[in-house]
């Protein structure tokens, strides 16, 4: 199971993403081969919401109704696990942000490993890998370029 960050949603759903075909040929490929299961956070669909209906962020942003949309699809997929935070997740985001001296810009990285670690996933489709790096935990699946706007 591959758990998913939101720099791949947004470059398989925003146009002007500099991988956006190849993404979305790669993602349909795994889908009808069966050989992959996604896992999805909520709190990665509602970055994924915030950051795609950014006109700052993308020429073409999605609307708010279209990002809604995209991010039901994807919770609701066949292929896609959804990943509920529980507790110990919260606790492990605590305790690695005070063991690795991280600020506040990697609160959200640092939560959403830690739910995917609390749900067992050790393998994450990223195009930020430094991102997740420090934790030692996850092997990483690249299947975009981080987009042109910092998340």
């Amino acid at each position: 199971m591959i758990g998913i960050d939101t720099t791949v949603l947004l470059t398989h759903e925003i146009k002007e993403a500099a991988d956006h075909e190849a993404l979305r040929t790669h993602i349909s490929r795994a889908c009808q081969s069966g050989d992959v299961q996604f896992a999805i956070c909520p709190q990665v669909l509602q970055e994924f919401v915030h950051v795609a209906t950014d006109p700052r962020r993308f020429k073409v942003p999605l609307t708010m109704d279209q990002a809604l949309e995209r991010s039901r699809f994807w919770w609701e997929s066949a292929e896609v696990v959804q990943c509920h935070p529980g507790g110990r997740a919260w606790e492990q985001a605590w305790t690695w942000m005070e063991k690795f001296r991280l600020g506040r810009k990697r609160i959200l990285d640092t939560y959403l490993a830690a739910t995917y670690h609390e749900r067992g996933i050790e393998r994450l489709a990223t195009a930020n890998t430094m991102d997740f790096a420090v934790f030692g935990i996850f092997e990483f699946e690249r299947w975009a370029q981080p987009p042109h706007s910092s998340l």
